[in-house]
């Protein structure tokens, strides 16, 4: 009996911690096309187009597959530096945005790597607090 009760107390748990997870960080209706508005859209443009030679695209940009794994550092740290994105080069810095969280960020790479003709893996909030992790170690040292 004591293990049916802990194994359904269990259950419940990681079943409302999965719901929980979902609801709040990637289906927050509108939050990532908001905050994309508000943050990238001046650069990027509002369909991700980029700014001439100056700014990538986000639109079919391959630079979102091939750099998966730093996508959220650059929006919290910004980037500056030579980078190749559809074959092209682009050397115009990206201010970082400190103070978003990481639901923010993940909201927003989702919102991302799902429009503009994107068709990519959506981020998980822990794929993103991973990443953040990782890249703030790095800065400190």
């Amino acid at each position: 009996m004591l293990i049916k009760t802990k194994f359904l107390l269990y259950s419940a748990g990681a079943a409302a911690l999965l719901t929980l997870t979902q609801c709040f960080y990637t289906d927050k209706q509108n939050e990532g096309e908001q905050l994309y508005t508000q943050y990238c859209a001046n650069c990027h443009m509002d369909d991700g187009s980029g700014l001439r030679n100056l700014i990538p695209p986000l639109a079919g940009a391959d630079y979102l597959e091939n750099h998966r794994d730093d996508l959220a550092c650059i929006i919290r740290h910004g980037q500056t530096g030579n980078i190749v994105v559809n074959g092209k080069n682009y050397n115009q810095g990206m201010p970082g945005f400190e103070h978003l969280n990481a639901g923010q960020i993940t909201n927003i790479l989702n919102y991302v790597q799902t429009n503009f003709g994107n068709n990519n893996p959506r981020f998980s909030i822990q794929e993103v607090e991973k990443q953040l992790f990782k890249c703030r170690h790095l800065l400190e040292q």
